[in-house]
């Protein structure tokens, strides 16, 4: 919860999710008027805004989250989609009318999923079920070599008991 009429201060909390997953950036910001809050994202020596508005006022995302962001009036942000270079630090920013602000700090690590395992299982099952589909075509030529050689025997031996 940030309280915007107190000093600056800084909540750190860490996150972690999957390569697209959806994360909620959960704040509650209490004011006295409206407050313009503003979303940061640092990794690195990198560092670029995300998006300002100011509940029920305006909501100004950036064009690189416009798609996977949802501002929330509380002061709240939910990213959708996430990928591997969304792991970083995340610094909101509450401002009230009256000048003063305030921060807090999330940390989110992504995890790649390894689909390694699936993907093995996966060759290996259509791999077996082509075996499988071997053995059944062999045992049926065999059945049927099996009945020729039968059919010849028995007609071999009538045309000997023929004669």
């Amino acid at each position: 919860m940030l309280l915007c009429f107190s000093a600056s201060h800084y909540i750190c909390r860490s996150l972690t999710k999957s390569v697209q997953e959806d994360v909620l950036f959960s704040v509650d910001v209490s004011c006295i008027g409206i407050p313009t809050i503003e979303w940061t994202f640092m990794s690195g020596a990198v560092s670029h805004s995300i998006g300002t508005w100011q509940p029920g006022v305006y909501t100004n995302i950036t064009v690189d989250y416009s798609s996977r962001v949802q501002p929330y009036n509380n002061g709240s942000m939910g990213l959708s989609d996430l990928q591997l270079q969304d792991a970083g630090y995340y610094v909101v920013t509450v401002t009230e009318t009256a000048g003063s602000s305030k921060e807090a700090g999330l940390v989110l690590k992504v995890n790649e999923v390894l689909y390694e395992d699936l993907q093995y299982l996966s060759v290996s099952a259509v791999a077996l079920t082509c075996l499988a589909g071997l053995l059944m075509l062999t045992m049926w030529m065999l059945d049927k070599a099996y009945k020729k050689i039968v059919g010849w025997r028995l007609r071999k031996q009538l045309q000997g008991e023929a004669m």
